[in-house]
C-alpha cells in the first residue's frame, strides 16, 4: 500500500519526502489556505510538486462541470504530477470524463459509499477517496466502504485506485492495508505515530545501556 501525506505544509512534506516515507501528497482548499497565507496557492502547489516525485492532488473549488474542467485544466499545467481532485457530484462526474479524455488524472473526493466509488471509477477517475473517518464519526463503519469497493473493483478488473482518506489513527492504516486499499493518505501526526512503539524505545534503551556497561568494564580493565 502506498502512503500519501495529507497536508500542504512544506516543512512536513520535506521531512517525509527526505525520509522516504511517502509516495505522494493530497491537499484540499482548507489545507492550502493554512499554508499559503498571502501567497498564491498555485505557487505553494508548484513547490510541493518539486518536493515529491509522486502524485500531488489539488482540488477544484467550482461545483459546475465547465468550471471544474477549466480549473482542473489550469491546475494540471502547474506540474506533471498534479492530480485534479473533483467532488463526488453529478457535474463532477461529467468533469472527470472530460478531464480523463484530455489525459488529465483525477481523484474523486468525498466518497461515502462503494456505489459512489464505482460510479467515479466508471467515469474515468484515477483515484477514488472514501472518507472513512467521517463515516465513523456519524456511527457508520467507514472501513466497510473500502472493503466493498475492493471486492467490486476486483470483480470487474477496475484499475482505479482506492485511496483511504480521512484517516484518524494508525489502526485505520492497518485495516485499510489488510483489506487491500491501494493508498492511504495520512495527516503528518498519524504518519509519525506509525514509526513509534514503546517496546522499540524500551529495547533500544536497554541495548544502549548494556553497551555502555560493556565499554565501561573494558576501560576499567585496561
Amino acid at each position: 500500500m502506498k502512503f500519501f501525506l495529507d497536508t500542504a505544509s512544506l516543512k512536513d512534506i520535506s521531512w517525509a519526502a527526505q525520509a522516504g516515507l511517502i509516495d505522494g501528497i493530497t491537499t484540499n482548499p482548507s489545507l492550502l489556505s493554512k499554508q499559503a497565507g498571502d501567497l498564491d496557492p498555485r505557487d505553494v502547489l508548484k513547490e510541493i510538486c518539486s518536493l515529491v516525485d509522486g502524485p500531488v492532488s489539488a482540488e477544484v473549488v467550482a461545483v459546475d462541470a465547465d468550471g471544474m474542467v477549466k480549473e482542473g485544466t489550469e491546475l494540471a499545467k502547474i506540474a506533471e504530477n498534479i492530480v485534479v481532485k473533483i467532488p463526488m457530484l453529478e457535474d463532477g462526474m461529467i468533469a472527470v470524463r472530460r478531464l480523463a479524455a484530455a489525459g488529465i488524472r483525477t481523484n474523486v473526493t468525498l466518497c461515502f459509499s462503494s456505489v459512489q466509488c464505482l460510479i467515479a471509477a466508471k467515469a474515468g477517475a484515477s483515484y477514488v477517496s472514501p472518507f472513512i473517518g467521517r463515516l465513523d464519526d456519524v456511527g457508520q463503519e467507514g472501513m466497510d466502504v473500502i472493503r466493498e469497493a475492493r471486492v467490486i473493483f476486483d470483480n470487474y478488473n477496475i484499475e482505479t485506485e482506492i485511496l483511504a482518506a480521512s484517516i484518524r489513527h494508525p489502526r485505520h492504516v492497518v485495516e485499510a492495508a489488510m483489506i487491500g486499499a491501494d493508498v492511504a493518505t495520512l495527516p503528518p501526526e498519524v504518519l509519525k505515530k506509525l514509526l513509534l512503539h514503546p517496546l522499540t524505545d524500551r529495547g533500544l534503551d536497554q541495548f544502549l545501556s548494556d553497551w555502555s556497561k560493556l565499554v565501561a568494564r573494558a576501560k576499567a580493565a585496561v
